[in-house]
Formats: C-alpha cells, structure tokens, sequence
C-alpha cells in the first residue's frame, strides 16, 4: 500500500530515488507524472497516488509530455509476487503476445488461459493483452520522443503489425495521435538512442570494475563511463554501448539492430544487465536492520550477462579456475567458435559448441564435456532458460545453476554459499544467518564479493558430479 504523505514529500522534494515507485495523477489536467516532474507542483487535493503507469492510465489518466513516464525505472508494483505471473509479465514484455497467441503463452507456462486472466484481473485489473498493449504505447511513445525514427518504424519496434492499430491503440492510451506527439516533442539527430533512467544511488565504479575485468576482448568494451557489447536476441544481431550520465540518474544507449521488431525486449534486457530497475535503497536497508554491522556499497548492483545461456556458459568455464583463468577460457571460445561481427565476434551459439569437440580448449575432460553436453541440451527442444533446470545435466550443480541465475536472469535471491569469495567474507556477518537477506541474497552475495576484494580472485568448488 502507498503511504500518502511519504508519497507528497517525495514528490514536492523531486526525490529520485522514488522514480518509478509510484506516479503522480492531477485530477485537474487528467495527467500522471513521475515524482521528480520538473511540472510546478498541484495542490494536494488535486493529486493521486497510483502505485504503477498502469494503474493510473486504467484509472483514465494519460501521461505527461514533459517528465515522460516511459522513460521511468519500472515500479516493483509491475512485478507479481505470484510466480507464474511474475514469469507471464516477464514473458509478455519479451514480445510473447506480438509473436504467438495467448494459447501459445499459456502452454508455456503450463497453466490454462483462463487461470492466467483470472491472475491478471485479480492482481493488474486488466487482461494479458491490454496489459502488453499498454507496454508497447509506452515503448512507442519513448521512441517518439527520444529517436528519429519513421513512425512506421516505431509500431513496427513497438510490436504493431498494422500502423491503423497502432494508431488507434496509442491514441486510446496516450489520448493523442503518433504525429501529433511528435511534432510537440520536435527531433533529435542522435539516430537510435534511448535514456534509460533508473533510482540513485547507482555503483557504477563498482559495476564497471566488475565487468572490466571479466570483459572478453571483440565481444566488449568498458570505459571509465561506458560497457557495450555485441548482442543476438533470435536472429536479429546488433550492438549497444550504455554510457552512464549520473546527471541525470540515466544511462544513454546508443544501439544497432538488424530488425527494429525485436527492439522493445532488447531494450528490457539491456535493463535487466545492467540491473536498472531495482530499488537499491530498499534493499540496502533490509540488508543493514538484518546485518548491522556490515559495511554496505551504497547502488550496489547486479552484473548481468547477456543470455542464461552465456551466463551458463561462463559459469561452467569458471568452474575451480581464477577469474583471470576463466576469463581467457572465454575470449579462446569466442575466438575460435564466436560468429565474425566487422572486427568483433559475437558470443557462439548453442549448436556452435555443442558440433565442436573443443579439444582445444585447455581445461579437464569432465568439465569439457559438460559444456558440450549442457550446449547440445540447450540447442535442443528441451532447453530452458531457468538455470535451476540445469543440474538435471552431469557436471553442472548447484553454484553452477545459481551464478547462472544471478547474472544471467537477475535473479534477486540467489545465495552463492559455495562460492569461495563468499566463503572468506562469511565472518563478516559476524555469525549472522545469511537467510535473513531473504529476498536479497543476491545483493547479499555481491556485497560480500565486494568485501573480498582483497584476496585473489577465485571461483567455487567444482560442480563435477
């Protein structure tokens, strides 16, 4: 439940660590802003509190031109706290109901159609596909605003296979029509790039440091304000390099893509890598009432990988060896197995390892063999991107499955507690039970990363089975 007077000083504060967590609804204008709208504020009596864009937009408010609350971190109040919607949002907002039906959805999530209106109705108050259509008006409207691409283009990336109904359905939504927002708004002459903002505080040192020094050479790069890298989403390639504007609590995105219809779940996961919607406050101050006496790395985020696949792979590779070790296990796979991308490789495929005997690779059979069989099962039908699935295959385990879901699905509640670095921090907690950082013990598990940073670098025991 939102608390009103926390949500009014917030708002007349223009606090940003609020963005996202709730909007802002004037009575008198039919609008919703963010809390940080640079807008002179309304009279409380005239304000709403709504907990999501959603919400407010279902309540018959449309969104403001000037703070842009697409451009916003996502709310927690998007995500359910029931599992099968929580994967169903997640699922919908990866294009799920722009490219299959609701039947085909709902067979994924092995749940019947009506059960999956029945959640959404009860928790969003609405229908799976209003919801996504309400997703894709916002996208359109942030690339109306933020690039200068044909407004055909933008339904097309926004998940509208007919410009009259993406017409129809922004006009609903938005309440005006594409070419009149964007005449308002006026151009940019920066081509694709996006603002993707997030909630300060944001460790962006600590971040950068992390990935620098796992980043595999042709596939990155990291700079003092920089990560980008080569991306495959399907069949559509591209690239993105995200420069972080603390500024302006955003970071600029300057992407190629080879098909703009894959753009909106791009974007999403460029978010979730680089850990843009969590709510740091919070869950640094869960983590100090459970673990007083842990000194705490203030925006603290997670390190995401591309793909659970990636991130499997990875996870494999850094079984029993240093970081440093792994990281030259990585660049050798890229190189020789990665698919050429201009002076770059892109990162290889499952089929690509899985049809390679990579004799050359200089590691233990066991482990070998283990990443060609987790490849093959993963170019397979039976392949899933939920890491706990894995440990069904020889040779992956549980620290394994568990480092997948932490950077390579920003899983929040992952405890790495065989993870060595962990180990050496543990005393840290003073004898603490690490299961009260519940739900956050993936943030638990970095911050104790961060607290080793003064002992070589090393990775878990094996997963060997």
């Amino acid at each position: 439940m939102l608390d009103p007077a926390r949500c009014r000083r917030a708002r007349l504060a223009r606090d940003a660590r609020f963005d996202g967590r709730f909007v802002v609804a004037v009575t008198t204008t039919g609008i919703y802003c963010r809390p940080i709208c640079p807008a002179t504020p309304s009279r409380e009596a005239n304000v709403r509190y709504f907990a999501s864009s959603l919400a407010a937009a279902e309540a018959g408010f449309r969104p403001c031109l000037r703070c842009r609350p697409d451009s916003a971190p996502d709310s927690p109040a998007w995500r359910g706290s029931h599992t099968t919607l929580d994967r169903a949002l997640r699922l919908i907002d990866e294009g799920a109901l722009q490219q299959g039906s609701l039947a085909a959805l709902c067979d994924r999530l092995g749940i019947g159609e009506r059960y999956l209106r029945r959640l959404f109705d009860r928790h969003l108050g609405l229908s799976p596909k209003a919801y996504a259509q309400h997703r894709q008006c916002l996208f359109a409207k942030q690339l109306l605003h933020q690039t200068t691409l044909p407004i055909t283009d933008i339904a097309y990336a926004s998940g509208f296979r007919s410009l009259r109904r993406f017409n129809d359905a922004f006009r609903t939504r938005i309440g005006l029509a594409p070419r009149e927002l964007r005449r308002r708004t006026g151009k940019d002459d920066e081509g694709l790039t996006l603002w993707l903002a997030y909630r300060p505080p944001y460790a962006w040192e600590a971040l950068r440091d992390f990935h620098a020094s796992r980043a595999i050479d042709g596939l990155e790069w990291v700079g003092d304000a920089h990560y980008g890298r080569r991306i495959r989403w399907g069949e559509a390639t591209g690239a993105f390099t995200a420069e972080h504007v603390p500024a302006r609590h955003a970071f600029r995105v300057r992407l190629t893509l080879d098909d703009l219809g894959v753009l909106s779940p791009v974007v999403r996961r460029i978010r979730r890598l680089l850990d843009l919607d969590a709510d740091t406050a919070a869950i640094e101050a869960h983590l100090a009432e459970a673990f007083p006496d842990l000194p705490l790395i203030e925006g603290l985020r997670l390190p995401g990988v591309w793909s659970p696949f990636e991130a499997g792979v990875r996870a494999i590779l850094g079984q029993q060896v240093s970081v440093v070790a792994a990281r030259r296990l990585v660049s050798r796979l890229v190189r020789e197995l990665g698919e050429p991308d201009g002076d770059g490789q892109r990162f290889p495929t499952p089929a690509a390892l899985a049809n390679d005997d990579l004799a050359w690779l200089p590691m233990p059979g066991a482990r070998r063999n283990t990443l060609r069989r987790f490849a093959a099962w993963y170019a397979g039908d039976e392949g899933s991107d939920a890491p706990a699935d894995w440990t069904a295959l020889k040779g992956i385990g549980p620290w394994t499955a568990n480092y997948a879901a932490l950077r390579g699905t920003g899983a929040p509640d992952v405890w790495l507690d065989g993870d060595a670095g962990v180990r050496r921090a543990l005393p840290r907690l003073d004898g603490a039970d690490p299961a009260r950082a519940a739900p956050w013990r993936s943030y638990l598990t970095l911050q104790l990363w961060s607290q080793d940073l003064s002992h070589p670098p090393r990775r878990s025991q094996a997963d060997d089975r």
